[in-house]
């Protein structure tokens, strides 16, 4: 136990000592200290500060900056190549433009470097960077290589920013308006088209009972009158009558049955509309000629249930409220 607690702290130094140092983002100088004891304190809102902004741990641009009520003043200032350099133990090394530096870094939120014996303290500005870091970057960048000399002065407006976002908003509410409505057009275009399949599919079942011909109509009556005269279909109700749950198997053999005496029934009752495992054995068992209160039985439903199921799927393929009796008499005049 104590050589696991061991290798475990072992582990976690090793992973403090290697934990990147991430300079990238923007940095504000905070406090600047000469070899004399001089010293000079910075604020953003007072006469002004410096700004730092890292690309990563290889470029930086540098500006002076103030904050005002009504934004930002920027006068671009220089630009640098960096390397920050881990020497081991805690000493950095930062290298600007070749030009090494002692550099400490505190909990990530605190800069300090060294100039020529001068102490340089910025503090991270997260606030700064997010709202205008890629654009200071680019101004300092496109600043100095145009510049004729002379510092330039800019403003970046707050109230502009926030009716840039206002209009950026605006817009990410209208495109998500027009794609709602996109959708929207898709899922009634999509019905549309499922009931006009569902409504060919029921003109077609009526249109085959209706073209049958007498000898194909006498045919299928004496078929279904000899098996519903069976023993073996007795003996299904009695089966049906004492709640057993029947097995996959058994559900199987009802399904051949039904296929055999009704041919086009099961493929004309899948071609209506999707349904589920509970659905479609209600309708299996309808077209068996199994009472309500056996179905719900062999289902371990309520009766109740059994009958909103029934009414549901009368709703759903005619597309108009209709009782359970209504679908049980669609359902027996289907594949006859």
């Amino acid at each position: 136990m104590q050589l696991l607690t061991l290798c475990l702290l072992s582990a976690a130094c090793q992973q403090r000592d290697i934990t990147p140092y991430r300079l990238d983002g923007a940095w504000t100088l905070r406090h600047v200290e000469h070899p004399v004891g001089s010293t000079y304190d910075f604020s953003l809102d007072d006469r002004g500060t410096y700004c730092s902004i890292y690309d990563g741990d290889s470029m930086l641009h540098v500006c002076r900056m103030a904050k005002t009520s009504s934004g930002l003043v920027v006068t671009p200032d220089e630009q640098y190549s960096v390397t920050l350099i881990d020497k081991g133990g805690g000493e950095l090394l930062y290298m600007e433009d070749d030009d090494p530096h002692p550099l400490s870094l505190e909990q990530d939120t605190i800069l300090t470097i060294q100039r020529n014996g001068v102490r340089f303290t910025w503090v991270r500005a997260d606030d700064i960077f997010s709202e205008w870091g890629s654009e200071l970057r680019q101004l300092i960048q496109d600043d100095l290589e145009h510049s004729s000399g002379a510092p330039n002065r800019y403003v970046l407006s707050a109230k502009e920013r926030q009716q840039q976002r206002t209009i950026q908003g605006f817009s990410l509410l209208i495109a998500i308006i027009i794609l709602l409505a996109l959708f929207a057009v898709h899922v009634a275009l999509s019905n549309r088209r499922a009931r006009q399949r569902l409504q060919l599919q029921l003109q077609q079942i009526q249109e085959v009972k209706e073209n049958r011909a007498p000898t194909v109509k006498q045919a299928v009556e004496d078929v279904e009158n000899e098996f519903f005269a069976s023993d073996d279909y007795a003996a299904l109700q009695r089966r049906m009558a004492s709640g057993q749950t029947l097995r996959q198997e058994e559900w199987d053999e009802m399904e051949r049955q039904l296929k055999r005496l009704y041919p086009g029934f099961t493929s004309q009752l899948r071609g209506l509309r999707p349904m589920s495992e509970l659905e479609y054995q209600v309708c299996l068992l309808i077209k068996l000629r199994i009472a309500p209160k056996d179905i719900a039985s062999v289902l371990a439903r309520d009766v109740s249930t059994i009958s909103t199921v029934r009414s549901r799927l009368y709703a759903k393929v005619f597309g108009t409220k209709g009782g359970a009796k209504a679908w049980d008499d669609f359902i027996l005049s289907m594949a006859r």
